[in-house]
């Protein structure tokens, strides 16, 4: 059995997505739900805005006032483009950057949420109340593969 990638890089410089109609169905879904836990003070934030001063809570919180609503413009502006592209066919490399952001967000959210670790597989689920939710999460992994591997093969020389 071949694999085909979900992402595919074009010739003319735009990435073919080749999603199902049902991955696409779940994948609408989560933008908003994203949305939700960025306008909340959900614990899961600390992934998504790791501190960037740890010890320094006076630098830290100067770090918070200079770019913090940048961070947060930045996600949100990510969500935006994936909620209007999800339906394209093809996207272009920005449009790709902020769909490999949003599921990048996505993946932590669940991660956290799972507590998974680089030593979790899905067998650890088998069984679980939220092996649906591991299975999402590892299909945005695959997903977030697709759309890295395109990109880097965009970057390839082209001969």
């Amino acid at each position: 059995m071949s694999f085909v990638p979900r992402v595919m890089w074009e010739p003319d410089g735009r990435f073919r997505l080749e999603l199902p109609a049902s991955e696409r169905d779940v994948l609408r879904s989560l933008p908003g739900r994203l949305r939700e836990v960025l306008a909340s003070d959900d614990p899961v934030l600390e992934r998504l805005f790791p501190p960037a001063y740890i010890d320094d809570p006076t630098r830290e919180a100067e770090f918070r006032e200079l770019v913090g609503s940048d961070l947060m413009e930045g996600k949100l502006g990510a969500i935006e483009v994936m909620e209007t592209t999800i339906d394209a066919e093809r996207l272009t490399e920005d449009e790709l950057l902020a769909w490999l952001g949003a599921l990048n967000d996505l993946r932590l959210v669940l991660g956290t949420r799972l507590d998974v670790t680089e030593e979790t597989n899905f067998a650890d689920f088998e069984g679980d109340p939220r092996e649906a939710l591991f299975a999402l999460y590892w299909y945005l992994g695959d997903l977030e593969a697709d759309v890295v591997e395109a990109l880097a093969a965009s970057e390839e020389p082209q001969g």
